[in-house]
């Protein structure tokens, strides 16, 4: 059993004007997702942070008042910042908070990072859930899938269902631009946060995933944000190569000097040996690209043509 800390605040008040922060569409989708958690009973959410588990989280505090726990797992494939940030947000909603240390990195299947990579990652944090559900008070673990995520390459899903594990968004009808414009209304700040997946998930599939080479892309990733870049990915590549990822829009803010021969020497001192911007542009999950079309698990397949 991994380590665990707490920390548990007051609720936080509504955000200014109340009610009138959702109109009358917004506040139905609410409404329903807090029902659907009231009829979990004692819950116990499975969060990152990120505005999917954060508004699953502010949900849960609302039906369920203290029988409402929010989970975040650290490990070596969490960013820099992350955690911070995740417990600040978990004091604004006012729920109770445990941090646990996961260990997918001693799992042998994980660290292979064959294209079910998250599969193990999920089954060792939803397998250490369960196991705590007697120590947390709760009858129900539940996550922070939305209805977008079902269509796309998902191997997680799989371990939360052998898990037992709930998706209120979904079961609610929640999709995305619903779950931001409820984070919004909430004022919860990570409404517009982008999605930040797990470290190991810059790693290409096929190339070991290590606590090395996740560092190597979290100093990275820290560098371009320290420069005002927001959106995001730095993949690791076999040979130590790094394939940035940013809208195309802030190409000119990299190419040029003095801050591209800084670049190219801060990621070689992160243990790059080269240093390469993707001209396609940020793309969330593109290395799902990569994967053969029937070992993919959730995505819908292209239309032939």
């Amino acid at each position: 059993m991994g380590t665990t800390t707490t920390t548990t605040t007051g609720i936080v008040d509504a955000p200014a004007g109340g009610a009138s922060g959702f109109d009358p569409g917004l506040a139905a989708k609410r409404d329903a997702l807090i029902a659907v958690i009231r009829g979990y009973g004692r819950t116990a959410v499975a969060y990152s942070g990120g505005v999917d588990s954060a508004v699953v989280a502010r949900a849960a505090r609302e039906a369920l008042g203290d029988d409402a726990v929010a989970v975040t797992a650290v490990s070596q494939s969490l960013a820099s910042g992350e955690l911070e940030e995740a417990e600040a947000m978990a004091r604004k909603i006012g729920i109770r908070h445990r941090v646990i240390r996961t260990e997918e990195f001693a799992d042998p299947n994980y660290v292979r990072n064959a294209p079910d990579r998250c599969y193990f990652c999920k089954s060792e944090l939803y397998g250490r859930l369960a196991g705590m559900m007697g120590e947390l008070g709760v009858d129900a673990i539940a996550s922070g899938a939305n209805l977008d995520d079902a269509g796309d390459h998902r191997p997680g899903m799989k371990a939360a269902g052998e898990k037992g594990v709930r998706h209120p968004l979904q079961e609610a009808g929640l999709g995305k631009a619903d779950v931001r414009a409820l984070a919004l209304a909430w004022g919860l700040p990570a409404w517009d946060k982008p999605a930040a997946p797990c470290l190991s998930s810059r790693i290409a599939y096929g190339v070991e995933v290590s606590p090395e080479r996740v560092g190597m892309v979290d100093r990275a990733e820290a560098w371009l944000r320290g420069r005002g870049l927001r959106l995001l990915r730095v993949r690791y590549h076999e040979g130590d190569m790094a394939r940035i990822e940013i809208p195309a829009e802030d190409f000119p803010r990299l190419a040029a000097d003095p801050i591209r021969s800084e670049l190219v020497a801060a990621f070689r001192g992160f243990g790059f040996k080269f240093v390469t911007l993707d001209l396609e542009g940020f793309r969330s999950g593109s290395l799902n690209d990569l994967i053969p079309p029937d070992q993919l698990l959730g995505r819908k397949p292209a239309a032939k043509a």
